[in-house]
């Protein structure tokens, strides 16, 4: 893990701030992904604020990365107690849409999640003042150059086996 985070902290993310389109499109796209427990709508609390960013960086070891993005997507999940889960898959689904989206942007992004560790969504809701009810599942810097995804890209033809 030590090397993951190393990769990621190392990063080069650009001096200049995102726009606020592309950040609609990002999160147009997260809202698009489908619902496996019909958990919708979810939210989104976009940080730029640098004082936040770095406290935000202090939550877990993997978030470094936030104090040196530009902006950083918090997204947010509406706790339901009856299958808790199924609001945890809809926003994976969800996240994975806004990575996706991020590249199309020209944009990198980190998907650092901090669900289901209690003590660290609690940090994160606490910064943000997210109200009761509401659960922080992951924080997503962005705004390194997408030329520096290259070795996040997933698809690799030797880990694909035709049986």
């Amino acid at each position: 893990m030590k090397e993951i985070f190393e990769r990621v902290s190392i990063r080069k993310y650009t001096d200049q701030p995102v726009e606020d389109e592309k950040i609609l499109a990002i999160l147009r796209a997260a809202m698009a992904a489908p619902s496996a427990g019909n958990q919708q709508p979810w939210e989104f609390y976009v940080v730029r604020d640098r004082s936040k960013l770095e406290e935000l960086s202090l939550v877990t070891p993997y978030a470094g990365c936030a104090k040196r993005a530009p902006a950083a997507i918090v997204s947010v999940y509406r706790e339901k107690l009856w299958a808790p889960a199924y609001a945890q898959i809809d926003m994976s689904i969800a996240m994975e849409n806004l990575w996706l989206a991020c590249g199309e942007q020209g944009l990198g992004g980190v998907w650092l999640g901090i669900a289901p560790v209690e003590d660290r969504m609690r940090a994160v809701e606490e910064i943000l003042g997210i109200p009761e009810g509401l659960r922080a599942f992951a924080i997503f810097p962005l705004g390194y150059p997408a030329e520096e995804r290259k070795q996040q890209d997933r698809f690799d033809e030797s880990r694909i086996h035709f049986i």
